[in-house]
């Protein structure tokens, strides 16, 4: 089992930054070859992915956040981040940090350990 802690969330204005990050417990001897991943969900709305990292450092982006968000893992502490940048009210969701023993980019499907989220909000 994995247990997934993410925090970094907030409250910023249109054009802002916020770095989210995930923290991984439990069963993470093979934390490097798990591929980590990124989802949000707005109210109303399905979850989807947002970014994920796999392998020695293959990275998937969503379209509408190409360009402005960045993956990251350290492997040593067992952590992924999320570097958002020039955020856009639209980018308001809960963001979740998700694992997977294997996963082809951002089928939320194929992940099998999820955090609890944490709240973004952008405000125009």
């Amino acid at each position: 089992q994995v247990q997934l802690v993410e925090s970094g969330g907030g409250s910023v204005q249109s054009g802002g930054s916020l770095r989210l990050s995930c923290a991984a417990s439990g069963s993470t001897y093979a934390y490097s070859r798990y591929c980590m991943g990124w989802f949000r969900q707005a109210p109303g709305k399905e979850r989807e992915g947002v970014a994920a990292i796999r392998g020695v450092g293959r990275t998937d982006y969503a379209d509408s956040v190409k360009g402005r968000f960045t993956i990251s893992r350290d492997i040593a502490e067992n952590r992924l981040y999320l570097q958002m940048n020039n955020l856009k009210p639209e980018d308001t969701a809960m963001y979740y940090c998700a694992a997977a023993i294997y996963c082809s980019g951002l089928n939320l499907h194929e992940y099998n350990y999820w955090g609890q989220g944490t709240q973004v909000t952008v405000s125009s």
